[in-house]
């Protein structure tokens, strides 16, 4: 720390002897420095808060489109555990560096079973109102969620690859909540 001070003192030092000599290159050390700071704010906003990110598939058609962008808040599962209905940003279980957006359906403890396209969490039909769920006619054998993981589904049930074919989602590979699509302007909303 003492480091960047003896830096930041001497940058300083620099930056008044050119104001003296010619301000012109004050004013572009002075840009330069601003460029810096901007740059390193975003790098600790990207890494720690917000993220944005893209859809690949059709897996959450209506609710999303394919290439639409949206941004991440990985702020908020540091404060709070995941809601069932959220939409939630994670690391692919494929381990290939891509990360997957699918609506959060299963909590640990939770028993999980799909009979012709219907889900049900501990025995009860699971109904998100308002949401537009693209139903196919699967079934899956009843499982319950392990601890320290999470169970994923696609709105567009049809054409998802979810938890039903890879499995649960570990609480340490999830990125965050998805908050909004924010491009193209015509999908722009607020996620829920």
């Amino acid at each position: 720390m003492k480091k960047l001070r003896l830096i930041y003192a001497k940058w300083q030092e620099y930056k008044q002897s050119l104001k003296a000599k010619n301000k012109y290159k004050y004013y572009f050390a002075a840009f330069i420095e601003d460029i810096t700071v901007a740059f390193i704010l975003a790098l600790i906003v990207k890494t720690f808060a917000f993220q944005s990110s893209m859809v690949y598939s059709g897996s959450m058609i209506p609710t999303m489109k394919i290439n639409d962008f949206l941004i991440v808040n990985k702020l908020v599962y540091k404060f709070r555990e995941p809601v069932r209905g959220e939409i939630v940003l994670f690391k692919s279980p494929y381990k290939d560096k891509k990360d997957f957006v699918k609506r959060l359906v299963g909590l640990a403890g939770d028993k999980i079973e799909i009979k012709q396209g219907i889900v049900y969490v501990n025995d009860e039909q699971l109904v998100f109102p308002g949401i537009d769920i693209q139903s196919d006619y699967s079934f899956f054998a009843p499982i319950e969620v392990p601890k320290d993981s999470y169970f994923f589904l696609g709105d567009n049930r049809k054409y998802s690859a979810d938890s039903r074919y890879w499995g649960f989602v570990k609480s340490k590979d999830l990125v965050g909540k998805a908050w909004f699509t924010f491009w193209p302007l015509s999908h722009m909303q607020v996620l829920r």
